[in-house]
């Protein structure tokens, strides 16, 4: 995730019973990733709610607000039902994680001492971030949601301490309504932040009332924190045979940039590219030929990308080939940057990193 806004159709801890009517509202003020709680309305209105987000092409997220064992199980296997891209929150990972191995659902569970409802956060900073290690080292636990501002010290500290506690995105959620909160989590590190009753409520400067508004004013407040984000981020970076040069003189123009962020490549792309430039953090793949695009598509589909740079041959009859088709419609389906030239690429390198 490259600092993402994750609008919540909630309020108080709960989906909002009219949740399908106005999300033709978030969707038009231009949110793609939208959640909605475990509780507030029956399944078949969030299975219905689920399907109508993922129709308009938008990232589904559930939240886990339950605190006793049994409803935090039945949540797990909701989101399973769902279909929803992630699973949020929740505390007993260790139950919840093994119904979710077999499953595409990426589970981000909370650290930490959660109590009450709505949740508020306990421990010291030190307990959260150990909290933190400890469920990052489970496999099927892909990031880690945190209720950064439910905690009564120093949040800034706390969301900086969790982030570094692991390479694991970590997601900032709970009375976010402010532009300086938003910041806040960009600079500690984070992957993104949710943001519900703030919106309803209208509680951010916008150019007109209403929700449309409201979103579009958040989005620009994600894009201006963007700027100042921590987390590194992961690219892609592959080329057809004859544009591997092109490639390398590219990373050579951008290898300050780079070093802040984790690249990924195709085998013969990365052998090349670790050579020219060995103070890179490179993870190969397999050869083109052997899959590796394949991988990389993969790695698109469950969200591990944030952007992707394939430096294509357009004067070689197999230029678009089917490896690139399918990584392009899987970055259009995921909503994933794709760059096919260097001035695309450069263009990303602006924009996110």
């Amino acid at each position: 995730m490259a600092f993402d806004f994750i609008f919540m159709l909630t309020a108080n801890d709960s989906t909002i019973p009219d949740a399908r009517a106005r999300l033709e509202d978030v969707l038009a003020g231009g949110a793609r990733h939208i959640g909605f709680k475990d509780v507030g309305l029956p399944f078949d209105e969030l299975k219905g709610l689920a399907a109508d987000i993922r129709a308009a092409g938008g990232r589904a997220y559930l939240e886990v607000v339950s605190l006793d064992e049994e409803s935090e199980l039945r949540s797990a296997k909701a989101a399973i039902d769902l279909e929803v891209d992630c699973l949020l929150g929740g505390t007993r990972a260790a139950a919840v994680a093994p119904l979710l191995r077999d499953h595409p659902v990426r589970y981000y569970p909370f650290p930490g001492k959660i109590v009450g409802h709505p949740s508020v956060l306990a421990g010291s900073i030190e307990e959260i971030a150990g909290s933190a290690r400890q469920l990052a080292d489970l496999e099927t636990v892909h990031g880690l949601d945190l209720l950064a501002y439910r905690f009564a010290g120093d949040v800034p500290a706390l969301m900086k301490a969790v982030c570094r506690s692991t390479g694991k995105p970590v997601i900032m959620a709970g009375s976010i309504d402010q532009e300086e909160r938003i910041r806040a989590a960009a600079e500690a590190g984070a992957a993104g932040f949710t943001v519900g009753t703030a919106a309803f409520a209208e509680n951010f400067p916008a150019a007109e009332k209403g929700l449309v508004s409201q979103v579009q004013a958040i989005l620009a407040m994600t894009g201006r924190a963007r700027q100042h984000s921590s987390a590194p981020k992961r690219i892609a970076l592959v080329a057809h045979n004859n544009r591997k040069a092109h490639l390398t003189a590219w990373v050579g123009r951008h290898a300050e940039t780079l070093k802040r962020h984790r690249i990924v490549c195709t085998g013969g792309t990365g052998t090349m590219l670790g050579k020219a430039r060995p103070g890179l953090s490179i993870r190969r793949l397999q050869r083109g030929s052997h899959g590796g695009d394949q991988q990389l598509g993969a790695l698109v589909a469950t969200g591990e990308l944030d952007a992707v740079i394939f430096f294509a041959d357009p004067h070689s009859p197999g230029a678009i080939d089917f490896d690139l088709l399918a990584l392009l419609r899987l970055a259009i389906q995921h909503d994933t940057p794709i760059a096919c030239s260097p001035a695309a690429a450069d263009m990303i390198v602006a924009a996110i990193l």
